[in-house]
């Protein structure tokens, strides 16, 4: 099991920018497919964004595509999510995923993913 923890959340501005990092206890993130899901209060939690784990192909759901940008530092020890255009919409607690290998737009659910962080709230206001 991998140990994930997100940073970077907070409040922005309508039309501003936040950067959530995701990191993982112990190992770095080789061989991990990773994904970005947000949840609201009575809703379900819903993805935002995922890459494979070679890095070869991206997902993003057409709510964010264009605005959100998910990437990975050189090192490997770091997952980003880009976040521009912020909307007040985008209001949600942000969740970093993870999971050995996968491939394919299975990546776009919940149950693609055996570990998770503790999440990190995003704030915009209008």
């Amino acid at each position: 099991q991998v140990q994930l923890v997100e940073s970077g959340g907070g409040l922005a501005q309508a039309g501003g920018s936040l950067r959530l990092s995701c990191a993982a206890s112990g190992r770095t993130l080789s061989n991990l497919s990773m994904g970005w899901f947000r949840q609201t209060p009575g809703k379900e939690r819903e993805f935002v964004a995922a890459s494979s784990w070679r890095w070869d192909s991206t997902y993003y759901d057409d709510a964010v595509k264009g605005r959100f940008t998910i990437s990975r530092n050189n090192a490997k020890t770091a997952v980003y999510l880009q976040m521009d255009s912020l909307i007040p919409e985008a209001t949600a607690v942000y969740y970093c995923a993870g999971r050995l290998f996968g491939s394919g737009s299975s990546l776009t659910t919940r149950d693609a993913y055996s570990d998770w962080g503790p999440g990190t709230q995003v704030t915009v206001s209008s």
